[in-house]
């Protein structure tokens, strides 16, 4: 980052604008999900917090200008996203592993920081509303719903398990009253 930059951070050479335009594009074509937050107010500490949490699960939190946004979204092909029309700075999670982990992160972070906002999200290329975001991020996360389908495959056989000993014990008790 050269002087002129650190002064005036909203001023970007035409070059970095079009390298931030190609990351994000990238970004958003090997994404399986993205929500869009409103972080004014937040702190660099809390803001690094926050892309912390995000990279334990294989995600990412991107600034840009919105302008920069929906023009990475348009080259990627998602229609309807429309970040100038949302309020505040808009900052992008990405989740790289699936669909629910950042929207959950940024709800829990939201929870205890009011200053952030869910705007919205992308989910298989469409347009969600900040209402929707959290509606998934209320949804257990892939791990726990393999751990319940585990359970419920494994309950009949436990169940035939102890149907069988309960006769095997019965026949024990039977045999050890025949013996005394």
């Amino acid at each position: 980052m050269n002087i002129a930059e650190f002064l005036l951070p909203g001023m970007q050479t035409k070059q970095q604008k079009e390298e931030l335009l190609k990351e994000l594009t990238e970004r958003l074509t090997k994404t399986k999900a993205a929500v869009f937050a409103d972080y004014t107010g937040l702190s660099v500490t809390k803001l690094t917090e926050l892309r912390r949490k995000l990279r334990s699960q294989s995600g990412e939190l991107k600034v840009a200008k919105k302008t920069l946004i929906d023009l990475s979204f348009k080259k990627s092909g998602i229609e309807n996203v429309d970040t100038k029309n949302m309020n505040g700075q808009v900052a992008v999670a990405f989740g790289y592993q699936d669909e629910i982990s950042p929207a959950k992160i940024l709800n829990d972070f939201a929870r205890q920081n009011t200053q952030l906002k869910i705007l919205g999200g992308i989910l298989e290329n469409k347009f969600i509303d900040s209402l929707s975001v959290i509606g998934l991020a209320k949804l257990p996360s892939k791990q726990e719903l393999l751990g319940r389908l585990v359970g419920t495959v494994a309950a009949p056989m436990s169940g035939m398990l102890n149907v069988l000993q309960g006769n095997l014990r019965g026949l024990v008790r039977v045999l050890s009253q025949i013996k005394q």
